[in-house]
């Protein structure tokens, strides 16, 4: 590097700041060479998966599989940003198709989202500088629209009608609703709360929800009076699960599973399927 190419001011006010910090060019040099080798994907991607939390591995590790599939045995400080982007679209467009599928777009972007996860992990751990974070350097798709929308009050009423007359709990079911409907609050915080967490009092509820997020919900009284005699009838007490099946087991995501994709009976009342709703099927018994 030549004084012109820089420029004389540069360099000294460069040399300034280095002898100010007490750091030498030759610091600078021997600093990079003593970096880790960086391990392969192969290598680093279980430690990332087991020092992150439940939820990123689970939004993240069918992205790290394909990660895996394709660049496992190479070094992390070997994908340029122009792979990355192709390994991107690879994904987009192996994606499984669904009714509400969108081109791929969202497993783009959970590809990309994957990749800066475990880079900012490889740099944290000094396998990697910063500014050589690939990741970084690939932008993710554009999000288009929401096509979420509020569910019709009409059409809401059907919904707690089929859950308080068919089911194997109905009871059960309608608190569910009534719980979700009132509070507006996400699975993981309704497969959270706890005995403990009821303040019939002021008619609060404590909730935990994604992100570590914790905030006082206010019910009405019926809902609380419910929830209280459900923890009552089903044996739930102290900081065990509030909501449980009629055996007294915890209910689990695959509760909502048998609420909404076995409550499909406007479709399927002939059904004499005798399965369980775990197979599926689309009659609630």
């Amino acid at each position: 590097m030549s004084d012109t190419t820089v420029g004389r001011a540069e360099l000294d006010a460069a040399r300034l700041l280095l002898a100010r910090m007490g750091i030498s060019p030759a610091d600078l040099v021997e600093a990079a060479s003593d970096r880790p080798p960086a391990p392969t994907f192969a290598e680093y991607v279980p430690v990332v998966a087991a020092a992150v939390s439940d939820g990123t591995r689970r939004a993240y590790g069918s992205y790290w599989k394909r990660v895996l599939e394709h660049w496992g045995q190479r070094r992390l400080d070997e994908p340029t940003p122009s792979e990355i982007e192709q390994l991107a679209e690879y994904t987009k467009t192996h994606v499984v198709a669904r009714r509400n599928a969108r081109g791929g777009r969202s497993a783009a972007e959970h590809l990309i989202a994957a990749l800066r996860c475990l880079y900012k992990r490889a740099v944290a751990d000094g396998y990697i500088a910063a500014a050589d974070n690939p990741a970084l350097k690939v932008a993710k798709p554009r999000r288009l629209p929401s096509t979420r929308r509020a569910v019709a009050d009409s059409r809401l009423a059907e919904i707690n009608a089929v859950a308080a007359s068919t089911g194997d709990d109905p009871a059960l079911d309608s608190l569910l609703l009534r719980l979700h409907t009132e509070t507006a609050c996400r699975r993981g915080g309704a497969l959270a709360l706890r005995p403990v967490d009821l303040d019939p009092d002021q008619c609060l509820i404590l909730l935990r929800e994604k992100g570590d997020t914790v905030r006082w919900q206010p019910v009405s009284p019926t809902l609380m009076r419910h929830l209280q005699q459900h923890a009552e009838e089903r044996q739930a007490v102290g900081t065990g699960q509030l909501l449980r099946n009629r055996n007294g087991q915890p209910i689990t995501y695959r509760r909502y599973d048998h609420l909404w994709v076995c409550a499909s009976v406007s479709t399927c009342r002939g059904c004499t399927c005798s399965r369980s709703a775990r197979t599926g099927c689309g009659t609630r018994r």
